[in-house]
């Protein structure tokens, strides 16, 4: 059964064809058996792997500058390790033969699923709306940057934060940047003290309640570069 409703399908194809520029490849890290009566010994306990894979079918199946490839977390454990994924379902990108440091862990749905259009289309045109300024002081960065962004798909106030964090690292190949999603992953969001959300995590060290304005979210950034 089709997810999205024909209006919203219609509607991302037409912007699909003012917006993709060159040809994105989406790689999914699951669990294949997701979604099966089967138990399988061994297995990844992964609820919304099924799921995350039907929407990112559905979406590649619009415009054919999108392709998806989709890996076995346990199977393809070397390529796990090779892109540091160590929880699924996971989503990365890759352009031009490169895997970007862009990353979601969880079900992109609510108001997620935005984050995750906006996403395909910065890195399909090559470019981001960041400031000039920003993007002068994010290209003198030259140490690894780990931005963590926790939500949940109910939060309207998530995307905002998350497209930050994703267009920093698109801007750098120092910055890596994860969407994860607090309810899947329970044990990162207690570790972390997440009680509301967005919340961000930069470098374990530097934490952001809220959503911000990219100014201060680049204060953050340096902070975190210089503790």
């Amino acid at each position: 059964m089709a997810l999205l409703k024909d209006e919203d399908r219609q509607y991302l194809e037409n912007l699909f064809q003012e917006n993709l520029k060159d040809k994105v490849k989406i790689i999914l890290f699951s669990d294949k058996s997701a979604g099966s009566k089967l138990v399988v010994p061994g297995r990844v306990e992964c609820p919304y792997c099924q799921q995350t894979r039907e929407i990112l079918e559905e979406l590649t199946s619009i415009s054919n500058l999108l392709e998806l490839e989709i890996h076995d977390f346990l199977a393809d454990e070397i390529i796990a390790k090779k892109y540091n994924v160590d929880k699924i379902p996971a989503i990365l990108f890759e352009k031009n033969n490169e895997v970007l440091n862009v990353r979601y862990f969880g079900l992109p749905s609510g108001y997620e699923f935005s984050s995750l259009i906006e996403d395909i289309m910065d890195i399909s045109r090559g470019e981001t709306q960041l400031s000039p300024e920003t993007k002068k002081v994010l290209a003198t960065v030259d140490k690894p940057v780990h931005i963590q962004v926790f939500v949940t798909p109910t939060c309207p106030y998530c995307p905002k934060a998350v497209r930050l964090a994703h267009q920093f690292a698109m801007e750098n190949k120092f910055i890596t940047a994860d969407m994860v999603e607090s309810i899947e992953f329970p044990h990162l969001a207690e570790k972390y003290g997440v009680t509301a959300v967005p919340k961000t995590i930069i470098n374990d060290k530097v934490e952001i309640e809220g959503a911000v304005p990219e100014n201060v979210f680049l204060e953050y950034l340096k902070s975190a570069l210089k503790s």
